[in-house]
C-alpha cells in the first residue's frame, strides 16, 4: 500500500473530479446554490476525501470501507450529473463524456 494518499491515482482523479465539478457548477442557476450545486459539489469532494481518510487509517479493511464509500459518492455524483443535463444545467456533451470518464 501506498505511504501517502497524494500517490495514490483515486485520490489524484478524484482531485481532478472536484475541479471540473466546481467549474461545471459555477453555471447552475443561482437558486440551486443549497439544492443540486451543494449536493453535487458535497459528493464530488467526499471522493478523495474518503479515499485518504481511508488510506490514513493503516489497515486494509478499512481502507476498502472508505473506498466502497467513496465509490458510492461517485455514483452519487453521476447521478446529479444526469439530472443536471436533464434540467439544461449542463451539456448532455458533458454529462455523457463525464459519466464515460467515471465508468
Amino acid at each position: 500500500m501506498s505511504r501517502n494518499y497524494r500517490d495514490l491515482i483515486a485520490w489524484q482523479k478524484g482531485m481532478d473530479l472536484v475541479e471540473e465539478v466546481y467549474r461545471a457548477t459555477r453555471l447552475f442557476p443561482a437558486d440551486e446554490v443549497y439544492g443540486l450545486t451543494s449536493q453535487i459539489r458535497r459528493a464530488a469532494v467526499s471522493i478523495p476525501a474518503n479515499v485518504a481518510e481511508g488510506q490514513g487509517r493503516g489497515g486494509a479493511a478499512e481502507f476498502a470501507r472508505f473506498l466502497r464509500i467513496a465509490h458510492g459518492s461517485l455514483r452519487e455524483v453521476e447521478t446529479h450529473a444526469l439530472i443536471a443535463e436533464r434540467l439544461l444545467y449542463v451539456r448532455q456533451v458533458w454529462a455523457v463524456a463525464f459519466l464515460e470518464r467515471t465508468a
